[in-house]
């Protein structure tokens, strides 16, 4: 074995490397989500599904770098780790692309649970796998007396807990926002490369054959002198050992030099080749990609309107139409509530968007009706920025950066007309989705108010998925509930007033609406609006009250009615949105991908490629 490297006596540079592979750990991992999120969201399935991985990939390394703590095979690692690094965002956009492209023909269900957990697997494990030897290594040969060696491992472990709580942080309010997820990981992927570099230049200590190491003595005091012969075999002996290290030092040299060089070049070509922070990479009419501390954001355009997602694979979050008409999408639907408020009939009529987007709705509302004052909320500052630059939000409509509910929380003002339109793909806020949170709503309406909500993940079954949670639970606060599903679409809106009359009241107010555009369209609604009755199992009411009549036996439901519990409400305590959301999610993909899997069943590859015209 080769001699041991004189940094390995400084303390300082051992901790620091604790500090910097914890730091890099939670950079990855924040990365990791960011790069994950435009293709399979950022709801807490995908998060625990990147902490599982990650915690799986650590826990192997700990148990390997025990194993293997030797100093050269340790920093060789951690270069490894860095190249590894580095070519994440040079090639991780196109193996999420390739894991779900075979995912989506060779998975039936939970395709978000599966594709996420695989592209984790292959991207992110081994670079951790490899980091997660750090510690067990650094204690091997960091502890020089075991009656210290508490201490030693306290300040380790401190360090490494330290550089991680500052590697939370950094990413998510520095770099990230600052200079994108791809950048960031080659911020951190330079980081360990450097130190990487800085252990393998440090020259080897000079022992020397007249030295001593710390606890040797004169063994051979009091025992008499030895034999001159036993001497001079002891001096060859010495000597032939020098030799032999110079030899192994030579040898490692060249092949720390090789790890060295290698690390460099791949991460001057990742620089160079890995900097875009395109998701969306075959896309060529972009005119904005970035991202914000929330969203990957993404605008597009084209002669006749400008669209934002925040998803790659997952659809369109907003549009706007340049000629001023409406969009055809669920905005229209939802423009009816003004009307269930009586609009036509008020000197003004006061909205409020909670989850205000790039104020589509808001827009269309100050078009086509007089009088109305609009305010918004959303959380994300950047698509604010978006809106007012892209898609003609009038600087006369305040936005508020807030969290929708928190802002209900801070406000006492009272509106004719609240839109809940914070529900996006998967990412569905739980607190958004309650009861405690619908209550709130009604207590934030004026008499004979309305609130709209657009649930985007209709499913095909009526009694399962997130849109029947939400309907149940909006109907154990509201009395009067309605619902439409917009045309061609998986949206649907629903309508909710303490009002029992909202529909006379739209009635009433179409009479005098003149825009022949606008009336077609309520027209549309208004034949295939259906009152929402929930579905009530046997048992109390919601009130804690006992429901009138018995469940015959074994079946506990009781239907539509008056009478019993209203089944699946959603609770603060207890509001599965992810899974019920994926229920669906599997349903739209299974829809959107059949045809394409008989296309596979018959042509196999080759056919599948004529398809795509390649």
């Amino acid at each position: 074995m080769s001699g041991k490297r004189k940094i390995l006596s400084n303390k300082i540079y051992l901790y620091l490397t604790e500090f910097f592979a914890g730091m890099s750990v939670m950079a990855v991992e924040l990365g990791a989500s960011r790069l994950l999120a435009p293709y399979f969201s950022s709801s807490q399935i995908v998060w625990t599904i990147i902490i599982g991985t990650i915690m799986i990939a650590m826990a192997l390394g700990n148990v390997w770098g025990g194993r293997a703590a030797d100093p050269d095979r340790l920093y060789g690692r951690i270069i490894l780790a860095a190249i590894w690094i580095a070519l994440i965002p040079v090639i991780g956009k196109y193996v999420i692309i390739g894991i779900s492209a075979v995912m989506i023909f060779s998975v039936n269900h939970m395709f978000l649970i599966w594709a996420a957990f695989a592209a984790c697997m292959v991207i992110f494990v081994f670079p951790l796998f490899l980091l997660g030897t750090v510690t067990p290594s650094l204690v091997k040969f960091t502890v020089d007396d075991l009656g210290d060696s508490g201490k030693t491992v306290g300040m380790l472990n401190a360090f490494n807990t330290i550089g991680s709580i500052i590697g939370t942080f950094v990413p998510t309010f520095l770099t990230i926002p600052a200079v994108g997820t791809s950048i960031t990981f080659l911020i951190f992927a330079g980081i360990l490369l450097l130190l990487a570099i800085l252990y393998f230049f440090s020259p080897y200590e000079d022992h020397g054959s007249g030295s001593a190491r710390p606890g040797d003595g004169n063994k051979e005091q009091g025992r008499g002198r030895t034999s001159q012969g036993v001497s001079d075999e002891n001096s060859g002996n010495g000597n032939e050992k020098t030799g032999s290290n110079d030899k192994e030092k030579g040898s490692n040299k060249g092949k720390n030099a090789a790890k060295i060089t290698a690390g460099i070049i791949v991460f001057i070509v990742a620089c160079f080749t890995g900097r875009s922070d395109s998701f969306a990479f075959w896309e060529k009419d972009l005119v904005f990609e970035g991202e914000s501390v929330y969203n990957y954001l993404q605008v597009r355009e084209d002669d006749k309107r400008t669209y934002l997602s925040t998803n790659v694979l997952f659809g369109v979050q907003s549009v706007y139409e340049k000629d001023g008409k409406l969009t055809g999408m669920y905005y229209d639907y939802a423009m009816a509530a003004p009307y269930m408020a009586g609009v036509k009939e008020k000197d003004g009529l006061d909205m409020l968007i909670l989850g205000m987007g790039t104020g589509t709705y808001a827009t269309q509302c100050n078009r086509f009706f007089d009088g109305i004052r609009v305010e918004g909320v959303e959380i994300d500052e950047d698509i604010t920025r978006l809106a007012r630059e892209y898609f003609h939000l009038s600087d006369e409509i305040p936005v508020y950066t807030y969290d929708g509910r928190a802002y209900l929380n801070a406000v006492k003002e009272t509106y004719d007309v609240i839109m809940v339109d914070a529900y996006q793909d998967i990412t569905i806020p739980f607190q958004m989705s309650s009861v405690e949170f619908f209550t709130m709503v009604k207590e934030h309406l004026n008499p004979g108010g309305v609130m709209v909500v657009n649930m985007n993940m209709r499913g095909q079954s009526e009694k399962q998925g997130i849109t029947y949670a939400l309907a149940q639970t909006i109907s154990s606060v509201f009395p009067t509930c309605y619902q439409v599903n917009v045309r061609g679409t998986s949206n649907r809106e629903f309508f909710a007033s303490e009002n029992a009359e909202i529909l006379e009241t739209m009635a009433k107010n179409l009479e005098s609406e003149e825009n022949g555009e606008l009336l077609a369209m309520m027209q549309r609604v208004t034949e295939n609006l259906e009152a929402y009755v929930p579905v009530r199992v046997a048992g109390k009411n919601n009130d804690g009250k006992q429901a009138a009549g018995d469940a015959a036996d074994g079946d506990h439901s009781v239907g539509n009615g008056e009478a019993g519990k209203i089944d699946g409400v959603m609770t603060d305590d207890q509001a599965p949105v992810e899974l019920l959301g994926m229920q669906v999610i599997d349903e739209l993909i299974a829809d959107e991908v059949s045809y394409y899997k008989k296309i596979y069943q018959e042509g196999g590859i080759k056919g599948l490629l004529e398809a795509f015209e390649f």
